[in-house]
């Protein structure tokens, strides 16, 4: 990165487009039409919980509302205009301007970029959260409201969450707070007293394949769109990460290996270890292990009598009726945790990846064999 370059975005999906950018929200129209009816009856809480699954459309929805409130100014000017939705004009000066990051209106608070570790820091600091002070301070432009967007506030430690706290108590005239949070139990109770809670669910298959599109640098077929929409539960980010990183084919050669349990083919799971684990593959080492991961979870809800999901390669549904039944389910949920534990602290480490995917599928051969193995010594 050269330094005239803007600075890395933590909320920003790759080369996709940033939600402040986005100017269609798919499969959320419940949760938008709150959000007008809250301010169009002129009593618009001052801050407001944006939950759900990562990716589903949190942000977007944020910056699509943040649009509307600075372009309108107030519920009387919205009512003249005929306004029935969020929808801001593409070609509107405030579309522009929060597109690009400029609108002074606006304060965004996400992990901030590390310039001299050249990464992002591991949380959202507590100096990006007290930039509040200084921004709820100032004189507001036209319209008269200031509004913070935190994404995510996942990202938060304890200090983060005590400063953000501070400026909800005593909330500034005309301001608004959109707090996305993927898992809003892990905040602060007071920091959840005091927003508005509005919890969005995870699309529909079909609403996530239209995204996936030439718009977002998708060139897959109809098929495979379908197919990765349905691998990411909902999810666009996920989808959009699972294209990214080649994740269709990748779950199609875990689940071959998988499938041959609790025998592997050792030649095969090299050459998926070195697919994954690669120099410079990071997308698909974050893809592949989330798509285990995946498949795990699957594997323990089809043990717990759960429907199975549509499958992805011939033969998968019926596998993971096999291996649920080859070994306890306790024995699942236990190997799915070490395998997260082992990740993380590969990661942390700095561990060889092949060495992790090649231990991974050796824990699962361990698991997988263990019915049988307690048969013959029977």
């Amino acid at each position: 990165m050269r330094d005239t370059d803007p600075a890395p975005e933590s909320d920003r999906l790759g080369d996709h487009p940033h939600p402040r950018e986005t100017a269609i929200l798919l499969g959320q129209s419940d949760a938008e039409q709150s959000l007008l009816d809250a301010f169009m009856s002129g009593r618009m809480h001052h801050a407001w919980l944006l939950t759900g699954p990562k990716g589903i459309g949190k942000a977007t929805l944020a910056y699509r509302m943040a649009r509307f409130v600075l372009r309108h100014g107030s519920p009387e000017v919205a009512a003249a205009a005929g306004a029935t939705n969020l929808q801001t004009p593409m070609d509107h000066p405030v579309f522009r301007q929060v597109a690009a990051g400029s609108h002074p209106n606006i304060l965004s608070l996400r992990r901030p970029w590390d310039e001299k570790a050249k990464r992002f820091k591991t949380v959202l600091t507590v100096d990006e959260v007290r930039r509040t002070t200084g921004f709820f301070g100032m004189s507001a432009g036209a319209g008269g409201w200031r509004i913070g967007i935190i994404d995510a506030a996942d990202d938060m430690n304890v200090n983060s969450e005590n400063a953000l706290l501070k400026i909800l108590e005593e909330p500034p005239p005309q301001s608004l707070f959109f707090v996305v949070a993927h898992q809003p139990g892990r905040l602060l109770p007071t920091i959840r007293s005091r927003c508005r809670t509005l919890r969005m669910t995870p699309l529909a298959a079909e609403d996530v394949a239209a995204v996936l599109d030439a718009s977002n640098n998708v060139k897959a077929n109809e098929a495979d769109r379908l197919a990765m929409a349905r691998l990411s539960e909902g999810s666009v980010g996920r989808a959009l990460a699972i294209n990214d990183g080649g994740g269709l084919d990748l779950y199609r050669d875990i689940v071959a290996l998988l499938m041959e349990l609790p025998r592997l083919n050792i030649k095969n799971l090299h050459k998926l270890a070195d697919k994954i684990a690669r120099r410079g593959a990071d997308d698909a080492w974050t893809t592949g292990i989330d798509l285990l991961g995946d498949w795990l979870q699957r594997l323990v809800r089809t043990g717990a009598g759960a429907p199975h999901q549509p499958e992805f390669v011939n033969g998968e549904a019926a596998s993971m009726v096999r291996l649920a039944q080859s070994a306890s389910l306790d024995r699942w949920v236990e190997v799915w945790e070490k395998i997260s534990q082992l990740v993380a602290r590969a990661e942390a480490l700095n561990t060889d990846r092949k060495i992790v995917v090649l231990n991974i599928f050796s824990m699962l051969e361990s698991v997988a064999g263990s019915h049988a193995g307690q048969h013959q010594s029977a």
